[in-house]
């Protein structure tokens, strides 16, 4: 397992450096009117000295392999724009708590109503009216088929009518928590039903499962022990995914309910055209999402020590 999980972390790096310097490249091609705070203003001697300052002259590899050592001392570079000449980084620890607060419990509700549906559904399939597989099943359906910017807007203005609650969030008020996270979580919750559905229904198909219950081994052990443990493996690695669905998801949730964190302030970033703070939150989001797949790969590996590499890719034997 060792030898798997250097590997992985190694194609990891590899992985980050690639995607790291493929956005560079393609986010140093934006106007250059997002380095300066008042480009209309100023000539274009002045110009090319800012340029040259900011090493925006220089041949790209020679440019991501500035960015990539000062990342490596946590510079993210200086703010043009939202907060002129002020640190990057302690703008993002200024907003990132929030965010990781509202990611965290949203996908911890996704696992606590998730899971309990998937193995509602996997167990109802060879019941005779099969509600909760049904139930399921249409909403798998409607969420999937609805496109999330839809639904989002759907909780917010009939969510907030329902239960009485702002339609914009205030940290110091709780129930203002409530849509937000919901909305957040939604996608993970029939993501997580959806898979552990299938793979269980799976497992309960295998000839050990049908050896089991001819030796008479009651239902409810075989789904709880065998089903469902075995089940969860390949699940595990899709969990550290929702990581990926959260982070796209807040893009707009968090504008939405004007909360004060990192998806608004990409999205704000981006209106106002600060190009320093656009690369250094999308090169973040990078980073966050490979560190997601990473993190899939190592649950892998240690729900499931037989998991080695054999070739090029990793595989069980």
């Amino acid at each position: 397992m060792a030898k798997y999980i250097v590997k992985r972390v190694l194609h990891s790096m590899i992985t980050l450096c690639i995607v790291i310097f493929i956005v560079l490249a393609l986010l140093r091609q934006m106007p250059i009117e997002g380095y300066f705070s008042n480009f209309d203003k100023v000539s274009k001697a002045q110009i090319a000295v800012t340029l040259k300052k900011l090493g925006l002259q220089d041949p790209l590899f020679v440019q991501v392999g500035h960015y990539m050592l000062q990342l490596l001392h946590g510079n993210f570079g200086r703010s043009i724009k939202y907060r002129e000449g002020y640190s990057i980084a302690k703008i993002i620890a200024q907003k990132a708590p929030i965010s990781i607060e509202i990611g965290l419990i949203s996908v911890g509700l996704a696992l606590l109503v998730g899971l309990p549906l998937g193995i509602a559904m996997a167990n109802s399939v060879k019941t005779k009216w099969k509600f909760w597989d049904r139930f399921g099943t249409v909403l798998i359906v409607i969420v999937e088929a609805v496109p999330s910017a839809v639904y989002h807007l759907l909780i917010q203005l009939y969510g907030s009518e329902l239960f009485g609650v702002s339609m914009l969030f205030s940290r110091d008020d709780i129930t203002t928590w409530l849509l937000p996270i919901f909305s957040l979580s939604l996608g993970n919750i029939v993501y997580y039903a959806m898979w552990l559905r299938r793979f269980m229904v799976d497992e309960s198909n295998k000839d050990y499962i049908r050896l089991a219950r001819a030796k008479g081994v009651p239902s409810k052990q075989i789904s709880r022990s065998h089903v469902f443990r075995n089940a969860i493996v390949p699940l595990v690695q899709y969990i550290p995914n929702s990581i990926l669905f959260t982070l796209m998801g807040s893009l707009y949730v968090e504008s939405l309910y004007s909360i004060p964190g990192m998806g608004g302030l990409l999205v704000q970033a981006i209106k106002i055209q600060d190009n320093t703070l656009v690369e250094a939150l999308v090169v973040l989001y990078s980073i966050i999402s490979v560190a997601g797949l990473l993190l899939g790969d190592l649950l892998m590996a240690v729900f499931d020590p037989r998991i080695s590499f054999t070739g090029k890719e990793g595989s069980r034997r």
